[in-house]
């Protein structure tokens, strides 16, 4: 496991990248289908990372707040072949922490690159015409047993859907890289 931090590659006000990826329900999903609503949160994540692990549970509680306000998804830019990894482990992940949101392989790790994801979670929240609005934590507790002081993405999805203003200042999310793919 390498610490990784997440860094700056969509800037403010870029778009959100199309997509066609599979998710654990078997369907096929484009960016377009998260359509709709006030915004799109996009979670890069996996299935053996403590990070992920740790905060899961945190998405899951983002998601029965606001789904109904704004669109989410998650997508697992890994080697597929990584240990854990893959879409039956993904299906399996998803069951057990009654992730109700889409989850998506991205066994290309085109839409990693193409978003700049590094490491996992890594979050990109997008207004309701898919410009990005902030790319960074979910909250402060960067390690996994740390109790949050600070709600990060809570604060800024309510900043959005309120149409006040979300913070410019980086705050990065720290997690496990991302395995690629070695070629």
């Amino acid at each position: 496991m390498t610490l990784t931090q997440s860094f700056e590659k969509l800037g403010g006000g870029d778009k959100a990248l199309e997509f066609s990826l599979k998710g654990v329900d078997e369907k096929m999903y484009s960016l377009f289908d998260f359509q709709g609503k006030e915004g799109l949160l996009v979670l890069f994540i996996c299935n053996h990372c403590p990070y992920v692990k740790a905060k899961i549970d945190v998405m899951v509680k983002l998601y029965e707040k606001w789904g109904a306000k704004i669109a989410f998804v998650g997508i697992n830019s890994n080697d597929p072949e990584y240990e854990g990894e893959g879409m039956d482990n993904m299906k399996v992940f998803a069951r057990e922490r009654n992730m109700q949101f889409p989850y998506l392989l991205d066994d290309t790790q085109e839409m990693a690159k193409a978003y700049g994801a590094t490491c996992t979670p890594d979050p990109f929240l997008f207004d309701k015409d898919f410009n990005l609005v902030f790319h960074g934590r979910i909250d402060d507790a960067l390690e996994p047993g740390q109790e949050a002081e600070e709600n990060t993405m809570d604060e800024n999805i309510m900043n959005m859907v309120e149409g006040k203003e979300i913070s410019k200042e980086l705050k990065p999310s720290m997690g496990c890289s991302i395995k690629w793919i070695s070629s």
